[in-house]
């Protein structure tokens, strides 16, 4: 009945699973664990009308035109510049940590030698990951970098990601840089935005194809079987010859053989607010201050007309398996090497695709991981 069968309906599972159809004319199965389409993405509109993003805020930005181009066959486009503030010392300054941050926090004297020096090293609009501009020899910068690291990453790290910076891989870290600029926006991408109608839409237009059905509520234990001694995968039953695309979590798709690896997830409060408008930006981050990470407020990114607003602050804690959404996958060195062990195994299975942040093990930006699923489409499925 089916030629593909894909495990998932994120960004991952939903391109692929569009190309196959629509591109190749070949049917396709897609088991989603949870009761509705999106993955992670998934958004919805509450009762004062604002557009909610369920798991957190999602802000697409890319320097992809053929990303840009592809998702634009699914939605019109609200363009929109996502900016950043944190809550240091009660006063909430840009973020990432820009030219401009340093007059927010420092006298003006001190915020000029700062810059000067700055811009003496690094190019103008550079960015700097923290672990780096903390290597310098220059004691005013040295300074500013472990003003920086202190006040903004050490503690919002060890809320993130239940670590320390330097025990997290540099990919992670560089994430968030200083940037040697006055722009205050989070993402200097080419093309920046929020789909008009939010993502859930972009999902359905996707997916609305006669060769794509959708399995809800399912768990893929109850229609797969991955049998490691013959190393292949049984669906009802019957060994499937089609291919299998996999984006969920590698280890249990192999039933934790080697171990677990660790994720972080986040307890999600939603908030109404009987007022137009709670904070500056979409997003203020909190390093230092409270439990909660962030507090996002949704009308700055969709707008509308209410006289309430909604926020959701995040809670991140450690993955529990059965009770949390994965959100993050924690690469560090030693959980890299386990995973290792996974990818080797899944490359025994000759129809197995590994795909998606879970899947991979791998922190992707929507961007990221869109490219990445059209690229293995043209590669390995087509």
């Amino acid at each position: 009945m089916f030629n593909y069968v894909i495990i998932g309906s994120g960004f991952a599972g939903s391109v692929l699973a569009e190309r196959i159809a629509r591109v190749l004319n070949k049917k396709v199965l897609i088991i989603e664990k949870r009761n509705q389409i999106g993955g992670n993405c998934y958004d919805f509109k509450d009762e004062n009308g604002i557009i909610i993003h369920k798991y957190g805020p999602h802000l697409f930005h890319t320097n992809y035109k053929e990303v840009w181009d592809y998702l634009s066959n699914f939605t019109e486009w609200h363009l929109y510049h996502h900016k950043v503030l944190a809550f240091v010392d009660g006063k909430k300054i840009p973020i990432p940590f820009n030219l401009n941050s340093l007059y927010e926090v420092f006298s003006p004297s001190l915020a000029k030698r700062l810059e000067e020096k700055l811009l003496s090293k690094y190019k103008h609009g550079a960015k700097v990951p923290i672990l780096e501009l903390r290597k310098t020899d220059d004691q005013d910068l040295k300074f500013l970098a472990n003003y920086i690291y202190e006040k903004i990453f050490v503690n919002y790290t060890a809320k993130q990601w239940g670590r320390k910076p330097e025990e997290i891989e540099p990919e992670v870290t560089a994430r968030v840089p200083v940037v040697i600029s006055r722009d205050n926006r989070y993402f200097t991408d080419k093309y920046q935005g929020v789909p008009k109608e939010g993502y859930t839409k972009i999902f359905e237009r996707m997916l609305a194809h006669p060769n794509i059905k959708i399995l809800l509520n399912t768990d893929f234990k109850e229609v797969l079987k991955v049998d490691l001694e013959s190393r292949k995968i049984y669906f009802l039953g019957l060994e499937f010859k089609g291919k299998v695309i996999f984006t969920g979590m590698i280890d249990e798709l192999f039933a934790y053989k080697f171990g677990v690896l660790p994720y972080r997830s986040l307890n999600l409060k939603i908030e109404t607010i009987e007022k137009e408008y709670f904070q500056e930006v979409a997003v203020v981050n909190y390093p230092n201050d409270y439990d909660f990470t962030r507090i996002t407020e949704f009308k700055h990114i969709h707008s509308v007309e209410t006289k309430k607003t909604t926020i959701l602050k995040e809670y991140p804690k450690a993955y529990k398996a059965g009770k949390d959404v994965p959100c993050y996958p924690i690469i560090t060195k030693d959980n890299q090497k386990l995973y290792n062990k996974y990818h080797d195994l899944a490359s025994e299975f000759k129809n197995l695709i590994l795909l998606g942040r879970l899947a991979e093990y791998k922190y992707y930006d929507m961007d990221d991981v869109i490219k990445r699923t059209l690229e293995i489409f043209d590669e390995k499925v087509k």
